[in-house]
């Protein structure tokens, strides 16, 4: 089923909410505006196949824009609205939209980067909040809302379930385009995407209430868009995270379903005592996690707040495979990010071996009909250039019963007087003291050990960096692991770069660091 379906069965169903402001499109107006704007876009040429880019903030408009695209065989290439012209002009290269919808203060930007691309697509503008759609060309593009009002949706529109393009979280160089063709079927006729896992999670049809914490445009939540509006449940938007608002908005909309990444549960946990017993989270009975690894001790407590319900997905955007856990296996793997859900997980060396259960290696994602590597004598592999293999470079190891645990990322592997030191470890210790609101962990140059372990943490809130809290840090973490693992200095800076996925930038913190022959640090 999908949103014109639902409509003809209760039409005042709120499709899409605004988590702070309440505003709300229900699915009869979801139906009508999607087809409105599917018809737009046909009759401004554009034909099965053509992109669609998205660029815009979380808005109620992402429910018309996707299922537009997705009634009518346009794919939709959802990017990420932070970037500047010069970051956005490669994904623009790639995308080829022959229309881009953005809002009026981002128009500007988006504009430059097509020009920079060499593309010349189409513009709708969303108006700003104020009225305004001003965004200081001579030519605005076409106004959205009034695109979408005063356009008659045609009822002969022939209706053809789209695709998706999707770009990485670009944390090791130019995003990656990853593109869903459109499978020329009735979207009637597409099962529920995820179908297995939704069922497995307990999204009721017609009665789940999912709320979307971070940015519409990450495969995830437009993931669970697609499959809770095939459901016919509710999808709650944040307008942009806040601990607070995410648990009134839990309350207020009586949310069932939840997604989130592990640095919201950090922000989750520190906030007053009184604040977290405020609201009523009895209707929340399933919080999925994925995105970045979660320091176990998070989790945990996580859990000894809202109960076992906390779920956990490991995957990539590459879609070469997926783990997950539930509560329940997690309580008995601590730290584990579950077992592969269908195909298999192997964990080799750099030259393709298998390695022994408990070694950390690469993880590699095989699936079932995948082809036998070829072996060279001593066992080594290109299993990348095997048939069914796939790995974005994560580091991990498997226990006795299968479980993976994530211990950091090929290339990023700290190597002090020749001893391996993997930075998960160490981040999901250090973020457990009580001055430290984010941390990174990295190896900078060393002339005696070749790198050495560099911490780079932003205080807590009220906090005061300094050279004894810096010391403070340092020594806790002795406390529980090898010295050589811990960091032997610490740097303060006001935020941790991360992605809007939640994932450490870690090219840009190795930049900064490496580009110089010292650090400004701690002790």
């Amino acid at each position: 089923m999908y949103p014109p379906v639902h409509a003809s069965l209760d039409p005042d169903r709120p499709a899409v909410v605004m988590a702070a402001s309440g505003a709300t499109t229900t699915y009869g107006a979801l139906d009508e505006r999607s087809a409105r704007l599917a018809t737009w876009l046909r009759d401004a040429g554009l034909v099965v196949g053509d992109v669609v880019a998205l660029v815009l903030p979380n808005d109620l408009r992402w429910g018309d824009v996707v299922w537009a695209c997705w009634r009518s065989g346009l794919v939709l290439a959802a990017i990420d609205w932070h970037l500047g012209a010069g970051e956005l002009a490669p994904l623009m290269e790639d995308a080829a939209p022959r229309c881009v919808i953005t809002s009026a203060q981002l128009a500007p930007t988006v504009r430059a980067a097509v020009g920079h691309a060499g593309v010349d697509p189409r513009f709708l503008v969303v108006a700003a909040d104020d009225g305004s759609d001003d965004d200081g060309s001579d030519d605005d593009g076409s106004d959205y809302d009034a695109a979408v009002e005063g356009t008659a949706r045609d009822p002969a529109l022939v209706e053809t379930m789209g695709g998706r393009l999707l770009f990485s979280s670009g944390t090791t160089g130019r995003p990656k385009p990853f593109r869903d063709e459109p499978p020329g079927a009735h979207p009637t006729e597409v099962p529920v995407r995820n179908g297995v896992m939704m069922a497995n999670l307990d999204f009721e049809p017609g009665a789940c209430v999912y709320l979307s914490t971070g940015p519409a445009f990450h495969a995830a939540p437009i993931g669970f868009l697609q499959s809770v509006h095939q459901l016919g449940g509710t999808v709650v938007l944040m307008e942009r995270f806040d601990a607070e608002g995410a648990l009134a908005a839990i309350e207020r909309h009586g949310v069932t379903h939840s997604q989130w990444v592990p640095t919201m549960f950090v922000r989750l946990l520190r906030l007053p005592e009184e604040v977290k017993r405020r609201y009523d989270l009895s209707t929340h009975r399933v919080a999925v996690h994925g995105a970045a690894p979660c320091p176990p001790e998070v989790k945990q407590a996580v859990m000894d707040w809202w109960g076992p319900i906390v779920y956990e997905y490991y995957g990539a955007s590459e879609a070469y495979g997926r783990t997950s856990i539930t509560p329940e296996e997690w309580l008995a793997h601590p730290g584990s990010v579950g077992r592969p859900a269908g195909g298999h997980v192997r964990i080799a060396d750099e030259s393709g071996r298998h390695v022994p259960v408990g070694t950390v290696g690469v993880v590699w994602f095989v699936r079932e009909d995948a082809a036998e590597p070829r072996r060279a004598s001593d066992g080594s592999a290109d299993l990348a250039a095997t048939g069914g293999w796939g790995s974005v470079g994560d580091l991990g190891r498997l226990d006795d019963d299968g479980y993976l645990y994530l211990s950091g990322r090929r290339g990023q592997t700290i190597i002090s007087g020749g001893v391996n030191i993997y930075p998960r470890e160490v981040e999901d210790l250090l973020a457990l003291h009580p001055a430290v609101a984010d941390v990174a962990v990295i190896g900078i140059p060393d002339d005696e050990f070749g790198e050495r372990v560099l911490g780079v943490v932003a205080v807590a809130d009220g906090v005061t960096p300094s050279d004894d809290l810096a010391a403070s840090i340092v020594e806790d973490c002795r406390t529980r692991l090898a010295h050589h693992k811990c960091p032997r200095s610490i740097d303060f800076v006001d935020r941790v770069p991360r992605s809007d996925a939640g994932k450490v930038l870690v090219n840009d913190l190795l930049a900064r660091y490496r580009s110089t022959s010292t650090a400004s640090v701690g002790p």
